[in-house]
């Protein structure tokens, strides 16, 4: 059963289920204040009919003509003698001689009762008489309540016709207004499952609702749902595309080298030497990858302790001098006692990488120049270099993915992946920092690390 239909059988049920206990309330009130005046009726009959009575000395009682003349037609009353004869009753009971309330003739006290004689229904006051502190007989007054049956029946036809009609006006209503409200929901579920046999994620639900209620947020969820679902999609596409790229090219190399050896049939130094260069690349490769999906999916463990950066740095300076050897001039600009928090072998994969791309990326004679120093709260790193550059419109592009600002270029056997500035980023972002860069072609590249200096009071607690 649908979701409609649903909504539309409760706040049915709801309708009618309250209409019906408002009606059941409204049908006892009005019963209670017809039994009330009927009641009183009574007692005013039978008081009447005292004032108009007279007891001889006997006991017996003499009845008076007035109170007959006034008499109401569904009103009647019946005499009974203490030996339970009757000794006289109203002129419209005729000939019938039986108490008109059997079970109430039985009481000793005064009782109200409900009785159906052969005369229909009937309520009943019976009061037994007494003069002079011993009984002188018994006296039943009775009223009609075949009016009072008719109208109570009327009342709860009303109540349940007014029910059921509310019922039936209550469905359509709701069936009609659910529809409406629950159409957006169709088209989600419409344009899902468009999006499921089309896999087309670029779709998007129109809201032509209202933004601000639950539906429009629902939609525009959604949307936002299938925006990221397309992103993810596309760059899950993208880092197919370039893993595969990335590993044909030194298996291409790695082949040939070994199918060239095998036509020479003997062992060639530099296609050796060839084979275990793409061989290390592969590895990098590799390697970057895994920390890169460590990174993605969080699990990429960062061991936060004080970290000495003119340490690091100086450290991480005489290890790049070796690697650039004669080839560029690596120069230590600044550097000033910083401490921040961090995970010391983490910040020296960032200083390792963008001096290693600040190094590839430098043609012979160039130079790379480092310092470091104090920007407000904030150590700032810097790595500049005096290559080639990077162009305007790659620089949003490069801490992505496989991105590298070299399509013009080929590739050396030193270029990296595209992977390392990415990695390079999340582990910034994740110390507190960020890292920005300036470069335009031909006139070489700036990458600034700024990372929250420790506290002097928890540096010292550290210590």
């Amino acid at each position: 059963m649908s979701l409609r239909y649903r909504l539309t059988i409760l706040y049915s049920a709801l309708t009618g289920g309250i209409l019906l206990i408002f009606g059941v309330l409204v049908y006892f009130l009005v019963n209670v204040l017809l039994i009330t005046q009927i009641d009183n009726t009574i007692i005013q009959t039978y008081t009447d009919l005292l004032k108009d009575w007279r007891v001889g000395a006997s006991g017996g009682i003499t009845p008076g003509v007035m109170t007959e003349l006034t008499l109401t037609t569904n009103m009647s009353y019946q005499v009974w003698d203490q030996h339970g004869r009757l000794s006289f009753s109203s002129q419209n009971l005729g000939v019938f001689s039986k108490p008109l309330d059997p079970i109430g003739f039985q009481s000793k006290t005064s009782i109200y009762h409900d009785s159906y004689p052969s005369r229909g229904h009937l309520r009943v006051l019976t009061v037994p008489l007494e003069a002079g502190g011993r009984p002188i007989g018994t006296l039943q007054v009775a009223a009609n309540m075949d009016v009072v049956d008719l109208a109570r029946r009327a009342l709860l036809e009303i109540v349940v016709i007014i029910a059921a009609a509310s019922m039936v006006m209550a469905a359509a209503a709701s069936w009609f207004a659910i529809g409406q409200a629950l159409s957006p929901l169709s088209t989600v579920t419409e344009t899902a499952l468009q999006i499921s046999r089309a896999d087309d994620l670029s779709q998007r639900i129109p809201n032509p609702g209202s933004k601000h209620d639950e539906t429009g947020r629902f939609i525009d969820a959604f949307n936002e749902t299938l925006e990221r679902l397309e992103h993810i999609f596309t760059s899950q596409q993208r880092f197919l595309a370039d893993v595969s790229h990335e590993l044909r090219t030194p298996l291409t190399v790695i082949k040939g080298n070994v199918d060239l050896m095998r036509r020479m049939e003997q062992v060639d130094e530099e296609s050796l030497d060839t084979i275990v260069d793409e061989a290390d690349r592969l590895t990098r490769l590799v390697g970057n990858l895994l920390l890169e999906a460590q990174a993605e999916s969080g699990k990429l463990p960062l061991y936060f302790a004080p970290v000495e950066l003119d340490t690091l740095l100086l450290e991480v300076f005489k290890e790049m001098r070796v690697l650039a050897r004669d080839r560029v001039n690596i120069k230590l600009t600044e550097i000033d006692q910083i401490i921040v928090n961090g995970d010391r072998d983490r910040l020296k994969q960032v200083l390792i990488n963008l001096v290693s791309n600040a190094i590839n990326y430098t043609p012979k004679g160039g130079e790379v120049y480092l310092s470091l120093g104090k920007v407000g709260e904030n150590a700032r790193l810097i790595v500049r270099d005096t290559g080639q550059g990077i162009a305007i419109e790659d620089l949003p592009h490069i801490f992505e993915r496989f991105f590298r600002a070299e399509k013009s270029r080929t590739r050396s056997k030193t270029s990296g992946f595209g992977l390392g500035l990415s990695i390079v980023y999340w582990i910034v972002d994740h110390h507190g920092g960020r890292i920005e860069v300036n470069s335009a072609e031909n006139k070489g590249a700036t990458f600034c690390i700024y990372l929250p200096i420790i506290k002097s009071a928890e540096s010292s607690t550290t210590d």
